[in-house]
């Protein structure tokens, strides 16, 4: 048996191939203690290979083979449940106890999947990012299999590339800031355009709206310290007050992890955002 590494955060390659052939979904149904994944953690295993991880180890070996036991079987669709202690019976030390929920799959029709599909995707945290340069295409690049649904605003034509991951939506706004009004609540807003003009545009658009609605759940601008003090004399002198004003984080990232290639700040700045979960 192989292992596709082709859709493991991603539910909607996999849920297709019911359409023709059957599966077992293995689910982390809760934990107790310490485990390797948390609840609602998945993996599909087919015939053929398994799409998906629930931790691996002793414990996703033992549950692939009851998995494929149950695919042999002939026994119709539905659900099984197992509890498993993580002990040195199974040689693994965690300690903990997890429950696991093994659903067999049959062939399904168009709907079944769309039902699948939408039971098994987690809920999308909404993502603004504010420019297309090279820190914008690292993140959009590092969120691609991450639970974010991504606006990816440039006010430059054909900015974008053409293929785009499927969580992603780029757009292209005129003047920039605009797009912050039809922003979804709860938004986290991520501002790194081509221009500190088009910034300082973007980021007192966050302040007003959040003046009105107070629904943005972060405000982050890319640069650094002395940019920062530039930008708070600049939103002072634009009437925001020193409360308003604190709403912004600059510079973005988690601290300590230095480096200034795209990729190293996309992985620090995504971690910072996960964090806010």
């Amino acid at each position: 048996m192989r292992r596709s590494e082709r859709c493991v955060n991603c539910p909607s390659d996999w849920i297709e191939r019911l359409g023709h052939e059957r599966a077992v979904l293995v689910r982390v149904a809760a934990t107790q203690g310490s485990a390797p994944r948390e609840a609602g953690a998945w993996m599909a295993v087919f015939a053929q290979d398994v799409v998906g991880t629930i931790g691996g180890g002793h414990l996703e070996f033992e549950a692939t083979a009851q998995a494929q036991a149950l695919l042999r079987d002939d026994a119709p669709a539905g659900q099984l449940e197992r509890r498993v202690a993580l002990g040195p019976s199974l040689g693994q030390c965690c300690g903990g106890v997890v429950h696991l929920a093994f659903e067999r799959l049959g062939v399904c029709d168009a709907a079944a999947r769309a039902a699948l599909r939408q039971r098994l995707s987690p809920p999308a945290m909404p993502l603004a990012l504010f420019g297309g340069g090279h820190v914008g295409r690292a993140i959009v690049q590092a969120c691609a299999e991450l639970p974010f649904a991504l606006r990816w605003v440039d006010s430059r034509d054909g900015i974008f590339p053409a293929a785009l991951p499927a969580n992603v939506q780029a757009e292209h706004s005129e003047p920039v800031q605009a797009a912050v009004d039809t922003l979804d609540a709860g938004s986290r807003v991520l501002i790194m355009s081509f221009s500190h003009a088009e910034d300082l545009d973007i980021v007192a658009a966050c302040l007003r709206r959040q003046r009105e609605r107070a629904d943005l759940s972060f405000i982050g601008l890319i640069g650094s310290k002395s940019k920062w003090a530039a930008f708070r004399h600049r939103l002072e002198a634009r009437r925001f007050g020193e409360d308003e004003i604190a709403q912004v984080t600059c510079p973005i990232g988690l601290p300590g992890l230095r480096g200034k290639e795209p990729a190293v700040i996309a992985v620090s700045v995504v971690a910072q955002l996960l964090l806010l979960r």
